[in-house]
């Protein structure tokens, strides 16, 4: 599962490694949850474009989607096949730039976070799916998903799936919807090669969405307990407002 990850090279590296024409200024964001804006890399007139995106994929025919579940990953094995993703893999592929992401092991029964990262430094891409959602007031909805698969390797380790990993090499064949079909653009779920990326424990502060900068990915103390946080003082109601799971554009 893909649930929080890291958007925290310049601008400029971005736009470098995904050859896109526009020329976004976004500061960097250490702690990208559901439901917020996120960027994609899409082709749109035969052009490579960046676009921003809510994360979190609504079908466009879904009535109401306060009443539909949020999804923000699509299952590598079943994307081909699932209503809910069957055409965008077909026709709205897109790259998701990212810099890692965050992982949590389950161990004792507590969730230990990890921050997962190319071992070069260098940004990559997760691969995504967008669609457009219009309502019936005429309103309209840009969303996005990312696409996961089994884990492999020492990566299993940590949690049962990763985000689907898109080399730069294979980018073209990724979002070229309009000659590449489905089928083929699913020989790239596969493994990342070994030792590309690396691990670390982090602190339990990324596990709240509003927290963000980079002391999240400091390396966790070596005696650090993982203790869970203390229950909350406030009303339900505001927990419920920083929960990724819950919260919604539509509150």
């Amino acid at each position: 599962m893909c649930g929080r990850y890291l958007i925290i090279s310049a601008p400029e590296a971005f736009r470098r490694l995904f050859d896109y024409d526009d020329q976004p200024n976004f500061p960097p964001r250490y702690n990208v949850a559901p439901t917020q804006p996120i960027p994609i890399v899409r082709v749109m007139e035969g052009r490579r474009r960046f676009a921003l995106v809510r994360w979190g994929l609504i079908p466009p025919w879904v009535k109401d989607p306060r009443t539909f579940s949020l999804l923000i990953n699509a299952r590598s094995e079943s994307v081909n096949e699932k209503p809910a993703f069957r055409n965008a893999m077909r026709r709205r592929r897109c790259l998701v730039p990212a810099d890692g992401f965050y992982d949590w092991k389950v161990e004792r029964g507590r969730n230990r976070p990890y921050y997962v990262r190319p071992r070069d430094g260098a940004p990559i891409a997760f691969a995504g799916l967008w669609e457009t959602w219009m309502g019936p007031n005429g309103e309209e909805m840009e969303t996005a998903a990312i696409i996961t698969m089994p884990a492999t390797g020492e990566f299993a380790r940590l949690h049962e799936r990763m985000p689907v990993i898109v080399p730069p090499e294979a980018f073209n064949l990724w979002l070229d919807c309009s000659n590449v079909d489905a089928t083929t653009a699913s020989v790239l779920f596969a493994p990342v090669r070994e030792g590309s990326l690396e691990a670390y424990e982090v602190s339990p502060a990324v596990n709240r969405a509003d927290n963000d900068g980079p002391q999240l990915i400091a390396p966790a103390p070596a005696q650090q307990t993982q203790e869970p946080e203390p229950a909350a003082k406030t009303p339900a109601k505001r927990a419920k407002k920083t929960d990724y799971w819950q919260s919604s554009l539509f509150d």
